[in-house]
């Protein structure tokens, strides 16, 4: 039996921004400072991803900044919210939607 080829299998795309908002937190340059106005659900995961966000403190109307990317902004982010900091994928950076302050 031969098995087709299938590139996308290998590779997830890079996360985006959530349809039909501005700015996610994966996009917002380091050092500058935000606010979060709204955390997106994560598709397939019937809302526990935005739920430890908020646990965590990434909640509207908090601070938000990003101090550090790795791997030439293809890795992880460290973020600063309120007086935590915190290493973030991709993913849960882009369902946080910011506004720079």
């Amino acid at each position: 039996m031969t098995v087709a080829h299938a590139p996308h299998l290998g590779r997830m795309p890079a996360p985006s921004a959530h349809p039909d908002t501005g700015l996610t937190l994966d996009q917002l340059p380091v050092r500058t400072v935000a606010t979060i106005r709204e955390v997106h659900c994560a598709r397939h995961d019937g809302g526990a991803l935005k739920r430890r966000l908020m646990e965590l403190g990434f909640v509207p109307g908090e601070r938000v900044q990003v101090l550090r990317r790795v791997f030439a902004g293809r890795g992880p982010l460290a973020v600063r919210v309120g007086t935590s900091t915190f290493a973030m994928r991709r993913l849960e950076s882009s369902l946080i939607e910011v506004v720079p302050a």
